[in-house]
Order: structure tokens, then sequence, then C-alpha cells
């Protein structure tokens, strides 16, 4: 009996010492990869000040998750607060605050590469759904960022409990740029419209919660509590399989409820009530598409038109497609609390 209790308090003892090296470990390492520096060549941003491009910035900023993190006038805002050591808020991004002094390449490098001007990676910033914008997106993007009005705003803040700097600094919890290929070039223009090609280029934006090939799964950096992100690849197992029709799947989009009415706990609904009719019906043709799969990237999409109408796949396709979006529902903003989609912690 005695050698028995020797034994397991002996064995207690070792798994202790092993748990507290590697936390130790993860510790250190965080640091380490906190501080790394990444060498990447990001081409600089043009700066453009006409009403066209700055409509189509002002379009990406309120639809692609930047709202939630940012605020409607970009002068920051808190995102995450739970209680219980994890603390989140987006910075100032008018001209009076962090971006005061971003040359034209450090705007490519923060929202495309996930990395500060000085090299070192973002904590909590999704570049990896900006990573694929077309290069006249990111430039209509930061052209209208650039001409926000200056205004007092809040710092950013990156409050995360011990266990979540331990995760990242063993590699559990990657940042958003190394998760990023850096190499890749940007995505290819094309017109916008009813078509699976634009469905993809707006598939980007979720990314970050559903994964590059939109299979879903514990959403990385979130908290324990969150649900997993759904797979919404095309196939009898898509969460897709809910949304009869486009219609079904634009309204869930407005209203943050899935078609039985339960409440969707996690996404972006701040954001994702701002995409055009064109955009939103699009990327329901790009998940739903017959004997599709789903892998967000690939083309790119001109400035929303929602009379536009276009073919399945593109050009190539021969027969036309009719989706019908949600009577008294064109382009209406979204009121339903939202998660953003830059809470991939850090990331």
């Amino acid at each position: 009996m005695k050698r028995w209790i020797k034994w397991t308090a002996g064995s207690a003892l070792l798994l202790a010492v092993i748990v507290a090296a590697t936390a130790a470990s993860g510790l250190y390492l965080a640091e380490q990869k906190r501080n790394r520096y990444i060498d990447i060549k990001p081409r600089p941003v043009a700066y453009t000040t006409d009403a066209q491009t700055i409509e189509r910035g002002r379009y990406l900023y309120a639809s692609r998750g930047c709202t939630d993190c940012h605020g409607a006038q970009g002068t920051g805002r808190e995102f995450v607060n739970d209680g219980k050591g994890t603390r989140l808020a987006g910075p100032n991004i008018t001209p009076a605050g962090v971006v005061a002094r971003y040359q034209p390449e450090d705007w490519n490098s923060v929202i495309r590469h996930g990395v500060k001007p000085n090299g070192r990676p973002l904590l909590v910033m999704p570049s990896e759904d900006y990573n694929r914008f077309t290069n006249d997106d990111l430039n209509a993007l930061v052209s209208y960022v650039r001409q926000l009005p200056p205004q007092e705003g809040t710092a950013a803040v990156v409050d995360l409990p011990r266990p979540a700097w331990v995760l990242y600094g063993l590699g559990a919890i990657p940042d958003a740029a190394a998760r990023i290929d850096h190499q890749l070039a940007p995505s290819r223009p094309v017109p916008a419209g009813l078509t699976v090609a634009n469905g993809q280029y707006v598939a980007n934006m979720c990314i970050g919660c559903h994964g590059a090939d939109l299979s879903g799964g514990k959403i990385p950096g979130g908290p324990p509590d969150w649900p997993a992100a759904s797979d919404i690849r095309p196939g009898k197992d898509s969460a897709m399989g809910r949304y009869a029709s486009s219609a079904s799947f634009v309204t869930m989009l407005r209203t943050g409820k899935r078609p039985d009415g339960t409440p969707i706990q996690v996404m972006p609904f701040e954001s994702l009530g701002q995409l055009s009719d064109v955009d939103a019906q699009a990327l329901y043709l790009f998940l739903t598409a017959p004997g599709g799969s789903a892998k967000a990237g690939g083309a790119g999409a001109g400035a929303p038109r929602s009379e536009d109408v276009g073919r399945v796949g593109g050009a190539a396709d021969a027969h036309l497609v009719r989706v019908e979006a949600p009577k008294g529902q064109q382009h209406q903003p979204s009121n339903v609390p939202s998660v953003s989609s830059g809470l991939r912690i850090p990331g």
C-alpha cells in the first residue's frame, strides 16, 4: 500500500513538473513568435480619391468585417470581453490613429499579410480573409479608410489568458501570418454578377472561421465555449442543406437566424447583413454548386450591381441562373449582434 501511495505521489509530481515545463516553454515560444520578423515584399497600395473607388471601399469596409473590430467610423472598438481574461479591442484606424504614419506598402503588409510595418506579426487581424483581395479592391478599401475624418479613438488591446499564450507558443493557435501563403498572387478581377466565380471571391471572407476548404471545425483561437464552424462545402453533409433557396440563405445573412428560427451564435452578421444581394446570392451559388468542391480564393469581383445576372461557373457555361431575393430585404442593414470575423486569437 505504501509503495502504491509513493508511486502515485511520484507520478503526480512528475506530471506537475511536465505541465509546468510545457507551460514555461509555451510562454517562451509565444514571446519568440510574437517578435519574429517576417520578410515580405508588399506592393504599394494606390491612393485614390475618385468617387466610384471610395464607394467600393465603403462597401468593402461595411461588408467584410472591418466594422466589427474597428467600428463604423474607424475609431476602434472592444469586440471581446468575456470577463475571464480575454479582452480584445481593434485600434483607431482614422488618420488620427495607428495608421497615421503608414506608407503605401504598409497597408498591403497589414491587411493582406497580417504583418506590422516593422515586420512583426499582428496578433488579431483576419488577414487570411483579405489576402486574396484583388489589387483594385485593396486599393479601394485603403482609399476609403484614408478619407475617414480624423477622430480620437481606442488603442489596440490583446489581453489573453495564459493558456491561450501557451497554445500560441506551441503552435496550436497559429497567427494569421502563419496561415498565409505570402507568395500567392492577388485574385484576378471578374465582373460582378450572380456567378460561381463571384461567389468564390466573396467566400474569402469565410476562410478564417470555416478554413481554406470551408470544411469547418473548431474556430482557430476561439474561446472554448464557441461552437465549431459548420462544414459549408457542397454535399449531403453540408450545413448549406438547410437552405433550400438563395432567398432563405440571404435571409439568414440578414437576420442571423436559420430557417427554423434558431439563432446562429458565432457569425459576423453586422458585416454579412451589408452584403449586396448580388454578392450574397453569388455566395449561395458557389456554396451549393452541383458537383462543386468549395474552396475560397480564385477570381475577383468588380463593384456590386444588384441588376446583374450571370452564368453559373462563368462565361463558358451555357445556362443562366435565376436567384430570388427575399422580399423587402434589398440591401437592408442588419441590427443582429455579431461576432467579428477577426476573432481568431491570436491571428
